[in-house]
């Protein structure tokens, strides 16, 4: 399976190296020097990554045969995409890459649907499932432990403890109603 790993952002410097915005949560895997990594637009590689340094808060990363500003910046916007074995799981217990995680049913603890993941969204805070509803709508789950209880991939599902208000609106609605 094919994942993006990397966009390919500005030059940096006079000897190649680039700036990378980061799209996995395992970049001294998947961008590690070495590492082989096809690209979208497909013309533009493969790409084997020499080296890769951290400069201000920023994944810099130098290609084999890129050695110079000019073919730095023609990688610019460039998609960096790794090869994942479908089957690989995260080291850490209770942690899912976000293939995993894509398509998976929603359904609140007593059974009741709630709908299908259809994105995951990285926040700074936490990362939220962007569930599609039955009706097309949409909800956003926080991927916290209080809220989703269980992630069951055998059975290709996701449960979760919604407080009041978080998939239905009418709770509260309802709530204020007695408030008053």
């Amino acid at each position: 399976m094919q994942l993006v790993v990397a966009r390919i952002g500005r030059a940096h410097g006079i000897k190649g190296e680039v700036t990378v915005e980061v799209r996995t949560d395992e970049p001294e895997l998947r961008l590690a020097p070495g590492a082989v990594l096809a690209t979208d637009p497909a013309s533009t590689g493969p790409l084997t990554i020499a080296t890769g340094r951290v400069h201000s808060g920023r994944l810099l990363l130098r290609f084999e045969g890129v050695s110079d500003r000019n073919g730095a910046e023609a990688l610019r916007n460039t998609l960096l995409i790794a090869e994942i074995d479908p089957e690989e799981l995260p080291e850490g217990e209770d942690e899912y890459y976000d293939h995993q995680l894509i398509d998976l049913d929603v359904v609140t603890e007593d059974g009741t649907e709630v709908g299908r993941i259809t994105e995951i969204s990285h926040l700074p805070s936490q990362d939220l499932f962007i569930v599609e509803r039955p009706d097309g709508s949409e909800v956003l789950i926080p991927f916290v432990e209080e809220i989703v209880t269980e992630i069951d991939l055998e059975e290709q599902k996701a449960v979760i403890a919604p407080p009041p208000g978080l998939i239905d609106d009418r709770a509260v609605i309802d709530s204020n109603r007695d408030e008053s």
